[in-house]
């Protein structure tokens, strides 16, 4: 008998999922790399787009340093959540799709916009990204099938 951990999921860690990805949006609009980075356990994996992989929560807070100076200086983060999918208790997966806004843009550019598949973990620091995974859409449209 398989266990459907969607179901027994409560609101309230629904919602602490959620909170994750949406403060990790409020970190890069307030260009914190230490809030950004602290959303990541400290062994979490990050692969973007353009081949590039991070390994652990310092390599991605020293990268995200870097970038909030540079590339992503004055940039806001769109992420719909379009499903959140819980593996157990204490893990879920989380797709968003949106990208990176440039001032006064509400949608992304095509070059910039991106899906993304989030792992999450509880643990005794709470709800973690333990890794995350993101593509370019430039040619394709923003909408699930």
């Amino acid at each position: 008998m398989t266990t459907n951990f969607a179901d027994m999921a409560t609101e309230a860690e629904v919602a602490a999922v959620r909170a994750v990805v949406d403060g990790l949006a409020e970190s890069w609009a307030a260009n914190d790399p230490d809030g950004f980075a602290d959303a990541y356990s400290e062994d979490a994996s990050m692969v973007l787009s353009g081949d590039r992989y991070f390994k652990g929560r310092e390599v991605i807070r020293k990268m995200t340093v870097h970038q909030f100076k540079t590339a992503h200086k004055g940039t806001t983060l769109l992420q719909n959540i379009v499903d959140v999918q819980f593996l157990s208790p204490e893990t879920a997966v989380v797709i968003t799709e949106g990208g990176v806004l440039t001032d006064g843009e509400t949608e992304p550019h095509p070059a910039r916009a991106l899906r993304a598949t989030w792992v999450m973990a509880k643990n005794g620091e709470g709800w973690k990204i333990a890794a995350y995974q993101n593509g370019r859409l430039a040619d394709q449209p923003l909408q699930g099938e």
